[in-house]
C-alpha cells in the first residue's frame, strides 16, 4: 500500500503541474517521472531480480490526438459498490460522475470513480479514478486495460490526455491487487497513447 501511495502521490504532481505545461512536456515528465519509480527498489513494483535489469517502460509515441476536451457530469445519488480486481480484494469505490468526449471522430462516455478509502488523505480528497479499455488491449497494451488520474476540475470541463495513461502494477508482478475496468469503460478505437505493455 505504502509503495501505491508514493506512486499515486508522483502521478497527482505531475498531474497538478500540467496546468503550466504542455501536454507534451507532461507526458514526457510523467514517463521520466514513472521510470525513476521503476528503478528505485524503494518504489518500483516489479520483483528485486527484475529491478537490476530494469530499462525503461514501452510507451506509445506522444500523440495530440490523444489529448481531448471532456465534460463532466455528476452521479451525486451513486452508491459505494464494491470494485472487482484480479484477486479476491474488493476495494470500496463510488461511481463520482461521467466524462462526455469526442475522439476519433465519435462520441464516448466513460465513468469516473474515487476510493472512498484513498480520499480520505488530504492529498487525494479530489481525486478520480479512470479504467479503461480499448482497441490496442490485448494487442500493443495491457489486455487487462489501463488506467489514468486526475483531477476534479472546478468548473465542469477537463482536459482528458490519454498519453497519462498507465498499467495496473499487476501487469509487473502478480503479488498486486488490481480493479479491473467496467464494461461500460471500453472505448471502442485505439487508443495509441500512453503506456505499452511490456518493458
Amino acid at each position: 500500500m505504502k509503495r501505491l501511495v508514493l506512486f499515486l502521490c508522483t502521478l497527482f504532481l505531475t498531474a497538478a503541474c500540467a496546468q503550466n505545461k504542455s501536454a507534451a512536456d507532461t507526458t514526457l515528465d510523467f514517463q521520466e517521472s514513472l521510470n525513476k519509480d521503476f528503478k528505485n527498489p524503494e518504489t518500483s513494483p516489479l520483483p528485486k531480480d527484475a529491478i537490476k535489469n530494469f530499462k525503461s517502460l514501452d510507451f506509445f509515441p506522444f500523440s495530440e490526438l490523444y489529448v481531448v476536451s471532456a465534460k463532466l457530469t455528476k452521479t451525486p445519488d451513486s452508491k459505494p459498490f464494491e470494485m472487482p480486481t484480479t484477486t479476491q480484494r474488493k476495494p470500496m469505490y463510488k461511481k463520482y460522475g461521467e466524462l462526455h468526449f469526442k475522439l476519433n471522430g465519435s462520441n464516448y462516455v466513460l465513468s469516473v470513480f474515487q476510493n472512498l478509502e484513498l480520499i480520505q488523505k488530504s492529498e487525494f480528497k479530489n481525486s478520480l479514478f479512470l479504467p479503461f479499455t480499448d482497441l490496442t488491449s490485448g494487442v500493443s497494451s495491457y489486455g487487462g486495460g489501463r488506467y489514468m488520474d486526475i483531477e476534479i476540475p472546478e468548473g465542469d470541463t477537463l482536459i482528458l490526455n490519454f498519453n497519462l495513461s498507465y498499467n495496473p502494477y499487476c501487469v509487473y508482478n502478480p503479488k498486486y491487487s488490481c480493479p479491473i475496468p467496467p464494461e461500460e469503460n471500453f472505448i471502442n478505437t485505439e487508443i495509441k497513447a500512453g503506456i505499452k505493455e511490456g518493458f
